[in-house]
């Protein structure tokens, strides 16, 4: 967990986030040990902005991945506090993720807060609804 910490506290310079001044930083690690990296991206037109959770995500689909492939993600912020995903990410973790994923949160005094995947939105919409 260490690398992870490492690796995403490095990306979160990558944030662009002029707007909000609230940069984060997501790792997604495969179970082969594979890692994808994610940060958010603002734009003036709020509503087009993506968080770094999506972003590793989609980066990672983009490339193959489906969601027997990924074990974990990390998500950092440079706070002292714990941030929890917002409701959009949670529902696409949910859909692009195993149940039993787990979802790390750090914070910048190197502290861990572990969920599993369900966990973060219960009764969740996701294709067995359709």
């Amino acid at each position: 967990m260490d690398k992870l910490y490492a690796i995403a506290r490095e990306n979160i310079k990558n944030s662009y986030s002029p707007y909000s001044k609230f940069a984060v930083s997501a790792v997604l690690e495969l179970k082969d040990g594979t890692l994808f990296k994610g940060v958010n991206v603002e734009n003036a037109a709020y509503g087009l902005c993506n968080c770094a959770e999506r972003s590793a995500i989609y980066s990672a689909y983009s490339q193959g991945v489906r969601k027997a492939d990924i074990r974990r993600i990390f998500i950092y912020t440079d706070h002292a506090y714990f941030v929890s995903p917002c409701g959009s990410c949670r529902q696409v973790m949910r859909e692009l993720m195993e149940d039993d994923a787990r979802i790390v949160l750090a914070n910048n005094k190197g502290e861990t807060k572990e969920y599993r995947n369900a966990e973060l939105l219960p009764a969740a919409f996701t294709e067995g609804d359709l």
